[in-house]
């Protein structure tokens, strides 16, 4: 599969990235392992976790996807060397007690103590890529719209969380550094700071990019570009409402085991993925994928992959054959007419999962 170096870095990735925020929690860890092997033999060599996975979080799957990638790697000699690995530190508690005591600031010490933990499970000595996860500071995330300038306090600035992930690059213990869930202010602001004090360079930037939630256009594509720091775009299927599962009955709650996860599980079914806009507007674009002989899914993936703004798209799969789906999308190509269908309802819809 095609690589392409993140940021102005060595790090060399697939295309396509393998998120893992299923394994532990929709994904047991036999069939994550054969996730795993089967996207290596596909050539994805890039994988990206968090501490907070699995998902949904709770205190229970707190830590446990990374365990199963740890035991991977001991059970596949030679598996990590052969794959870039990205992971996350949480931000500020967003009602996980059990990540930092609760703590709304993410302090240096957190950093040394967070990356430690996740290397611990992850069972290797070195992080390639790693990432903060949402912003230590106020600033509307995770469906919020407005930035609330009342909602400011003192936090850990920016440069003194660039000290501690320079800590963690001196020690070895984290190659590249990259954020995720950012602003063009904060992600500009880091590099200001980086460039200003000799600190470590961001290198990319994991935000969400689909269809349904096309933010990154309106200002942080310009910045990445011009900067030379790469996006990772997220949720290429806008939490599966672009694979047309949701169209006919919207989202109804179920207790199935093999249900999508905005039916089973109720806190994601209150994110901005579950809003009738967004589900209005997935309609419209899956539909332009089934009149022009596409499957939805192919459609919204195609739309990620052949992006000039994006580096790598990271799929989250629950299963094999879904791994295996998202792989053969990778030779659809979508035709000026399509594209043009689709800003059109962009220019009616806008962003409704933002």
């Amino acid at each position: 599969m095609e690589k392409i170096n993140l940021g102005r870095s060595d790090l060399a990735v697939s295309r396509i990235c393998l998120g893992t925020m299923t394994f532990g929690a929709q994904t047991n860890e036999a069939e994550a392992h054969r996730i795993l092997d089967a996207a290596l033999e596909a050539g994805i060599n890039f994988l990206d976790t968090a501490e907070m996975y699995a998902v949904p979080p709770t205190r229970e799957s707190f830590g446990k996807t990374e365990a199963i990638i740890g035991n991977w790697f001991e059970q596949r000699p030679g598996a990590r060397h052969k794959v870039v690995l990205a992971s996350k530190i949480a931000g500020p508690s967003r009602n996980m007690d059990w990540i930092r005591n609760g703590s709304s600031d993410l302090k240096p010490e957190d950093f040394k103590a967070a990356c430690d933990a996740s290397l611990k499970r992850l069972k290797t000595d070195v992080i390639d890529l790693y990432q903060i996860h949402w912003p230590n500071r106020n600033t509307p995330v995770f469906g919020q719209l407005y930035y609330d300038p009342s909602k400011n306090k003192p936090q850990t600035s920016i440069e003194a969380q660039l000290r501690a992930l320079q800590d963690l690059v001196k020690a070895g213990k984290v190659r590249h550094i990259g954020l995720s869930n950012e602003t063009p202010w904060g992600l500009s602001e880091f590099l200001r700071l980086a460039q200003e004090h000799g600190l470590p360079r961001v290198q990319s930037v994991q935000n969400p990019y689909c269809l349904v939630n096309r933010v990154v256009d309106n200002g942080l594509d310009e910045v990445m570009h011009r900067s030379e720091v790469s996006l990772l775009a997220y949720s290429p299927l806008g939490f599966g409402t672009l694979t047309g599962k949701y169209d006919d009955h919207g989202i109804i709650p179920s207790d199935l085991d093999d249900a999508p996860r905005l039916s089973r599980f109720e806190t994601m079914r209150k994110q901005r993925w579950a809003r009738l806009e967004t589900l209005a507007a997935a309609r419209r674009y899956n539909a332009v994928a089934w009149e022009n002989g596409l499957k939805p899914y192919e459609m919204a993936l195609a739309f990620c992959y052949r992006n000039w703004r994006v580096a790598s798209t990271i799929i989250g799969v629950r299963t094999l054959e879904q791994l295996q789906q998202c792989v053969q999308a990778w030779s659809v190509e979508l035709s000026p007419e399509v594209l043009e269908a689709i800003d059109r309802i962009r220019l009616e819809h806008r962003d409704p999962a933002q």
